[in-house]
């Protein structure tokens, strides 16, 4: 968390970190303020994380993110049932579902933040996410405890977008607005999907992945899919003691002028051409 950062949530958190071992559902007064804290995660007044428009950074916010841990600490285990299914969890449904559209079979825990215009698919959404205005979340998709989705992004079916929660100082997996994630892809690790990239279908970015580029060869900044790029998985050739063995990277196939937008059409055959689909 940088210096100049203040977290929204009460400074009682920290204190509760400290002594966290002793808590239990028990502990009424401490349990009213990560309730509280979780909930302000809820309703997006909170987030786990996000992008500092003056640093281009990743901020995460500490706070938050212990506030979730002891919230596991504090709650008791409980039944509930959604038509003939039943649960039994510590962690509740999410109930503040204005303006988003769930699909039966849609699961999102509380804690987690859904703007309006949100698509559910039937899914999973885990506590500490956060996910903006306009994105669809396909179906059999999975975006990851404290994940921070942009607006207007598309997760297409059987995404695994990563989640994060220990330690609290590890950065969650960031997707940005207008991007594209095609089928079965995974971001884990704290990766990064800029704004307006588009990942082919079964793309695997984790924070250690090196990225190139098509064009140069040139190796961009590990961990990241460039802004206003397509790009797929893709194997470099590693000598070992051993003998030489192909590992995984991804590759920048094609750049974009900034706020280009792909003609889906377009971002098929482009794929295609490379014998990877959307």
């Amino acid at each position: 968390m940088t210096t100049s950062y203040t977290s929204p949530l009460p400074e009682s958190i920290d204190e509760l970190w400290e002594r966290r071992a002793e808590l239990t559902p028990d502990s009424t007064d401490a349990r009213d303020v990560i309730v509280g804290a979780v909930d302000q995660i809820d309703t997006g007044k909170a987030r786990v994380a996000f992008v500092d428009a003056a640093t281009d950074e990743v901020v995460v916010d500490q706070r938050a993110k212990r506030a979730i841990l002891l919230s596991f600490r504090v709650l008791g285990m409980e039944e509930s049932t959604v038509g003939g299914f039943r649960h039994h969890d510590r962690i509740p449904l999410k109930t503040r579902l204005d303006g988003v559209r769930v699909v039966p079979g849609a699961i999102a825990r509380w804690g987690a933040y859904l703007a309006p215009g949100v698509v559910l698919m039937p899914s999973f959404t885990n506590i500490g996410a956060y996910v903006g205005s306009g994105t669809m979340v396909d179906t059999w998709a999975t975006v990851g405890s404290c994940a921070q989705v942009g607006e207007n992004v598309h997760l297409s079916g059987g995404v695994g977008v990563g989640g994060v929660l220990e330690p609290p100082q590890a950065s969650p997996v960031v997707i940005e607005d207008d991007a594209f994630l095609g089928s079965r892809s995974m971001v884990v690790e704290g990766a990064r999907v800029r704004r307006g990239a588009k990942l082919g279908a079964g793309t695997i970015l984790t924070a250690s992945t090196r990225v190139f580029d098509a064009e140069t060869g040139e190796e961009l900044r590990r961990g990241e899919a460039p802004a206003w790029s397509v790009c797929v998985t893709a194997n470099r050739v590693k000598s070992f003691p051993g003998g030489d063995f192909g590992m995984p990277c991804l590759l920048v196939l094609k750049r974009l002028e900034e706020g280009q937008e792909h003609d889906k059409l377009a971002l098929n055959d482009l794929l295609r051409e490379h014998g990877v689909n959307a």
